[in-house]
């Protein structure tokens, strides 16, 4: 027979532990329905990454995840949609920011936020690296001979750019600072008039998204002259970088993060920061995120930590850049 104070012991230990399973698996049971808003229009690539992150998240919780576009002003609209969630919502409200969002929006446009402390980072997605290319008319092959004709065409050579202090700008004015070339930019509202006047050797060259360059590259109707990143191209190692081509030092990421509001509890951000991590390892999403030019990093740089450094280093790098253009919203 057990001593009658080693059966309490025991009884007491059960009791506790059933307590403590019966209190954890309401509070993870808990997770208030998920609205994740993409700042940007419908079928661009942020809104790619979001809804197919977004798909395996709302499977892995257990809970409704709503993707909602919500644009206007280089994607601060969609981020004031966000940071103005309250405290009693009965949501939990994210954001898929990159770039152009994180970076160019809140030097540019007079926000109503504070884009350091009304957002909490949940994880690093995804990255696609921007390409310079040049229209079919182009006498250059390539980018060292791309960049004397553009030296020579000074007062003709035109680039195109997409939104105000978005990648696609910065990439081009920092190329022009790193080449000490000098020509006219044309801004464009969208990509697709853009590459389509790239296409038709209106404008000479632009620097966008290479997921959106590649078709084209590969069909041959624009030249490729550099995939604007420190290393090459998964989807296309052929194409050089910018250092090997001839524009030492130029290149700028297209890159994406989850950011939470900031009323978010911090048992929150956790559980959706491990469920982007599986998302992300899963190889059905993993497919389609690479199928759509997206890079993964690797899994220790998705933490809510690697896209906070992320940040500070991308926001301490061009910051002073976008300043220093006196470029202005329009």
């Amino acid at each position: 027979m057990f001593p009658r104070r080693l059966l309490c012991g025991i009884f007491f230990a059960i009791a506790v532990s059933t307590v403590s399973v019966s209190l954890a698996d309401p509070q993870r049971a808990a997770l208030q329905p998920i609205t994740i808003v993409v700042p940007f229009p419908p079928g661009g690539s942020t809104d790619i990454v979001a809804r197919v992150v977004a798909e395996h998240m709302s499977s892995s919780l257990g809970t409704s995840v709503i993707v909602e576009n919500v644009s206007g002003a280089g994607g601060s609209v969609g981020l004031s949609r966000v940071a103005r969630a309250a405290p009693d919502d009965r949501r939990t409200w994210l954001v898929v920011s990159n770039w152009t969002s994180h970076i160019g929006s809140p030097v540019l446009y007079p926000v109503q936020f504070d884009i350091e402390k009304d957002f909490q980072p949940v994880a690093r997605l995804t990255s696609v690296p921007l390409m310079m290319i040049g229209s079919p008319k182009m006498p250059a092959q390539d980018l060292k001979a791309a960049i004397s004709w553009l030296k020579g065409h000074a007062d003709s050579a035109t680039a195109a750019t997409v939104g105000v202090g978005s990648a696609s700008q910065l990439c081009t004015i920092d190329f022009q600072n790193k080449t000490q070339t000098s020509f006219k930019l044309v801004p464009y509202r969208g990509n697709a008039p853009a590459v389509q006047d790239v296409l038709g050797s209106q404008v000479d060259i632009m620097c966008g998204e290479a997921s959106g360059m590649l078709p084209h590259v590969r069909a041959g109707t624009v030249k490729a002259y550099a995939v604007m990143a420190e290393k090459r191209w998964f989807a296309a190692p052929d194409i050089p970088t910018s250092e090997e081509a001839g524009a030492p030092g130029a290149g700028i990421t297209f890159w994406h993060g989850l950011w939470a509001a900031k009323v978010t509890s911090r048992e929150t951000v956790l559980r959706l920061s491990q469920a982007v991590t599986e998302a992300l390892a899963d190889p059905v999403v993993t497919r389609r995120l690479t199928d759509a030019g997206h890079e993964i990093p690797a899994s220790d740089q998705q933490s809510a930590a690697a896209l906070d450094t992320l940040f500070h280093r991308e926001a301490a790098k061009w910051w002073p850049i976008i300043k220093a253009a006196n470029i202005k919203a329009q």
